[in-house]
């Protein structure tokens, strides 16, 4: 009951807003606390109140409030996920201190999405992750992947706040805090700043969250601070699920709609490419909620042919020269096409899902040589030293000006200049740089053993 309860607490400055409030600002304070099974005196922590303050600075309150904004089309559905799973719905402070509600959020550890799920983890709580689709950055299964996480930590805990704990340093690291304290869990024990029984990092990690509920509720600052209509925005606001077939482009989609082809990626950034997998037989994609209607109205499924490439097959081809051709994964192709082997027919007719995000993703694998501009480099210099035309070099990397950018990658002509061999080099790292096998690198120099020699040239190419 209290979970549900929380629930409707966290809709109360949409409430006291409109002029319905019947709580003072303490009582939600004190509300919020429970939530996390939190005692009230942790209202008068100093270092929470440090924190706290320093949120409540007119850079990091403009932070705060840019993420709200951001993410309104998100919030009433993580709210009502987290209701539903009987987790408090404060937990939603949980994700904006791990992501700031970014769903392109990817950390250092290759954590990604609003909840920062590792790709171990987010498997284990039934994401799907692969070449097509991240659901960690999906903002409703991510969402009812966390809630089932969370859940599984308090049953483990019993407490919600060591729950957050452990979604940030593990049940491990908790586990061993509470051991090194004598076995107390309380959270002034644990977040102790002298004993440092847990890591800094989830010292203050906890803090954050408080800080950032504590912020939430306060409609008194938020009026004060010109934020107060973002108050009662979300509830006004959020998203709709829809089923799009395999291979529909989500730009076409996004026309239909009238919609900002920009917007409609940042709610569906669990889709790889512009283009719902090839594999499934459908999948779910999110709309803002306002343009349902339309949706359900103007949306008519299209033949592939008409809004992809088609390529007939040429005597000659295979599934590889054709992806090179149009730099696209074969076995995307393959997939796109249903085909169940790699062989090919003359006349038969391809699916070519040629899109920006795969033909710059896969500009660089197929090409046999590759340069980066450094400081001082012109195209003219570039052309010059690989014995080619301007023109020509401008057309291999689709480029209308001269203007190139310190660390950019271009494709440039085959040199056919034998290799020499360096210290620290084996046949297998050269093998690698050239893309080819070692047994293609032993048979083009005549060897028969591994053994290579600083300075010798080896034929690469």
């Amino acid at each position: 009951m209290k979970y549900k309860l929380s629930f409707f607490l966290l809709l109360m400055p949409a409430l006291l807003f409109a002029g319905l409030g019947f709580e003072s600002n303490h009582n939600r304070q004190i509300a919020l606390l429970s939530a996390f099974d939190i005692e009230p005196n942790y209202l008068h922590d100093e270092e929470l109140n440090k924190m706290l303050q320093a949120k409540k600075e007119p850079r990091s309150y403009r932070h705060y409030y840019n993420a709200m904004q951001s993410a309104r089309l998100f919030i009433p559905t993580i709210r009502k996920i987290l209701y539903n799973a009987d987790v408090p719905s404060e937990f939603i402070y949980l994700a904006m201190a791990e992501s700031g509600f970014t769903t392109k959020a990817l950390s250092k550890k290759s954590a990604a999405g609003i909840w920062q799920f590792m790709p171990a983890t987010g498997r284990q709580y039934g994401l799907q992750i692969d070449d097509y689709i991240d659901e960690r950055r999906d903002p409703v299964k991510s969402t009812e992947a966390a809630a089932r996480y969370l859940s599984s930590l308090h049953r483990r805990f019993d407490k919600w706040y060591l729950a957050a704990m452990a979604y940030n340093c593990g049940e491990g690291c908790v586990l061993r805090a509470i051991d090194k304290a004598g076995n107390k869990d309380d959270i002034f024990t644990l977040l102790d700043e002298d004993k440092k029984y847990l890591p800094r990092e989830t010292r203050n990690y906890i803090r954050k969250i408080v800080s950032f509920g504590l912020m939430g509720i306060d409609e008194l600052d938020m009026i004060n601070t010109d934020y107060g209509y973002l108050m009662n925005r979300a509830s006004l606001n959020s998203i709709a699920t829809i089923t799009l077939p395999k291979g529909e482009k989500i730009s076409r989609v996004a026309e239909i709609l009238d919609m900002d082809e920009a917007e409609m990626r940042k709610l569906n950034r669990h889709l790889t490419y512009d283009f719902v997998p090839p594999f499934s037989k459908e999948c779910d994609v999110y709309i803002p909620y306002s343009k349902l209607n339309r949706f359900n109205q103007d949306y008519k499924p299209c033949d592939l042919k008409k809004i992809y490439l088609v390529h007939i097959v040429k005597p000659g081809e295979n599934l590889s020269k054709i992806g090179a051709k149009y730099k696209v994964p074969y076995r995307v192709i393959k997939e796109f096409n249903h085909l169940k082997t790699n062989s090919l027919r003359v006349s038969q007719k391809l699916i070519i899902p040629t899109t920006p995000a795969l033909l710059n993703k896969y500009k660089f694998k197929y090409a046999k040589n590759t340069y980066v501009v450094r400081p001082g480099d012109t195209l003219s210099r570039i052309a010059k030293r690989y014995r080619i035309s301007i023109k020509k070099l401008k057309a291999m990397n689709d480029k209308k000006s001269s203007v190139i950018h310190v660390s950019e990658k271009l494709i440039v002509p085959v040199s056919k200049r034998p290799y020499t061999v360096k210290s620290g080099d084996n046949l297998s790292t050269i093998a690698r740089r050239y893309k080819i096998s070692v047994k293609t690198l032993k048979a083009k120099n005549n060897k028969r053993s591994d053994v290579i020699r600083i300075g010798e040239k080896l034929r690469v190419y």
